[in-house]
């Protein structure tokens, strides 16, 4: 079938190029900061009766179904047992919840994610990971899911499949 001079054709579409957008995988909920500054004695020392207190009269159900980073942002020598006293509260409640900052968060539930994703599934394949999103990526997301595919994909790009930016392409043996 010969097509009429002033056919538009589009080649994406019919390109053997597979897009993944981590926008679609985004861990969806509320990421909150919880910092035990203000439960420390003059933002310098944890005083273990004072704290227990905290943890017995604090409304933990505030946390529910929310992505929680347990922080202490003031210069002071806080015990280990008191994040896993707060995280032990904390754990029903939440969807899940580290020691760190929301970045350190984010990190967490990127990599939880990418554990499970069937990257042999790219095997010999032409990947194109979508760049723009309307949701906060992480670079560190984009990062992890490329070093994840290389061993698989036969090239991988990043933007949109209409205009991508190479990064990898297996060498031919």
């Amino acid at each position: 079938m010969e097509l009429e001079p002033d056919t538009i054709v589009n080649k994406v579409a019919s390109s053997n190029l597979i897009s993944i957008d981590l926008e679609v995988y985004y861990p969806h909920g509320d990421r909150v900061l919880l910092d035990i500054k203000d439960q420390l004695f003059q933002e310098l020392v944890l005083r273990e009766k004072d704290f227990r207190e905290y943890i017995k009269t604090t409304d933990w159900s505030q946390y529910q179904s929310k992505y929680v980073a347990i922080v202490c942002s003031a210069d002071a020598i806080v015990p280990t047992w008191a994040y896993m006293l707060l995280a032990i509260h904390l754990r029903p409640y939440t969807k899940n919840l580290v020691f760190g900052n929301l970045e350190v968060l984010e990190q967490c539930l990127w990599d939880a994610f990418l554990a499970k994703f069937p990257f042999e599934q790219y095997q010999d394949n032409k990947v194109v990971i979508k760049g723009c999103s309307k949701l906060p990526v992480p670079v560190y997301a984009f990062t992890a899911l490329a070093q994840g595919l290389q061993p698989f994909a036969m090239s991988i790009m990043y933007g949109e499949p209409c205009s991508t930016v190479p990064l990898y392409k297996r060498k031919a043996l």
